[in-house]
């Protein structure tokens, strides 16, 4: 006999983000959808759930959650999901009261970008790993100091918690929650059929390459775009402080003062970045791409890219790679 469907609850506030609702609601039923379309049952019941009803999201969409249910129900996984109202909830106090209680009965406990803050209100995330939306991991930090933040990552699995960054990583967490129940397959082909290129690692930067360096670009993002036109050329100090008309020290502070990086370190993001594009879309073998971005060997490819990246540079070819069906899904 199969088994009874998941109970995947989302739970919502007034304020919520429809959009870290939505994404990772929509993995959930195109699982199901798609399962349907083998001939098979559905894995989940899903719910979104709130202590008041009806409630406007932050982009002013009225809609009709479930009633909180009693927090001895059975629940295999809560979602707790996030928006301008998450400060208003905290401070209220009665959410993350009723998340703790909740919580010795879910399997997994899901924390969608400033979510976490409700999480950690609840005491849930203390002495754990965790993180938020970009832009709010310091005050995570700061407001919770016993919650390890990670404030590069995409999502982060510590246990039977996860969180998530912002908005659309809450799609990569919810493929993550998917591929844990239902397989790899599943979830690839969810991403496929939602047309998410790439089902992301969860230890992927929030920002891609081409965005951290813009947000921390200073008067060197003409340098930027050159750099990435010329990968395989000559990148040293020397060539660049030319590039830019200044001496290679001056170069090296000023850099350093606008960007908080090195030439070096820059230089090596935007080579991978590239690498990454190369193992996406064509069938060369690494030291091809290795030679063609300027990295040099394969083993220092290799290393760079795990740096960067987070996964090695042949798991990510064989697990997220796009150029195949997933392109051919939208052609």
């Amino acid at each position: 006999m199969s088994q009874p469907p998941r109970l995947i609850q989302f739970l919502v506030f007034p304020a919520v983000n429809m959009l870290d609702l939505s994404g990772p609601l929509r993995v959930f039923a195109t699982a199901n959808e798609l399962l349907a379309f083998a001939g098979q049952a559905a894995a989940y019941d899903v719910t979104v759930i709130a202590a008041q009803a009806p409630l406007l999201s932050c982009e002013g969409l009225e809609f009709n959650p479930l009633p909180l249910p009693d927090v001895q129900s059975p629940c295999d996984t809560l979602l707790v999901i996030g928006g301008q109202g998450v400060g208003a909830a905290c401070r209220d106090g009665a959410l993350p009261r009723w998340i703790g209680q909740r919580a010795p009965v879910a399997r997994r406990l899901v924390s969608i970008c400033n979510g976490a803050f409700l999480l950690a209100a609840a005491g849930l995330l203390d002495g754990r790993r965790a993180v938020t939306h970009w832009s709010r991991c310091e005050a995570l930090a700061r407001r919770f100091p016993l919650v390890r933040v990670e404030p590069d990552s995409i999502f982060v699995n510590d246990g039977p918690i996860w969180t998530s960054a912002g908005v659309t990583a809450g799609i990569d967490l919810a493929l993550a929650l998917v591929e844990e129940d239902l397989g790899h397959e599943l979830a690839l082909e969810i991403a496929r059929y939602l047309v998410v290129f790439l089902k992301r690692p969860g230890g992927q930067a929030q920002f891609s390459v081409p965005l951290f360096l813009q947000h921390r670009a200073g008067g060197f993002a003409q340098l930027h775009a050159w750099i990435t036109e010329h990968v395989a050329q000559d990148l040293s100090v020397a060539v660049l402080a030319q590039r830019m008309g200044m001496s290679e020290r001056s170069f090296l502070r000023h850099y350093r003062e606008q960007t908080g990086t090195t030439p070096a370190k820059a230089v090596e993001r935007i080579r991978v970045e590239a690498a990454r594009q190369l193992l996406d879309e064509t069938p060369w073998p690494l030291k091809r791409i290795a030679l063609r971005c300027g990295l040099g060997s394969e083993a220092t490819f290799r290393r760079a890219f795990q740096r960067v990246f987070g996964i090695n540079a042949q798991d990510y070819r064989q697990r997220f790679s796009s150029r195949d069906e997933a392109k051919a899904q939208v052609l």
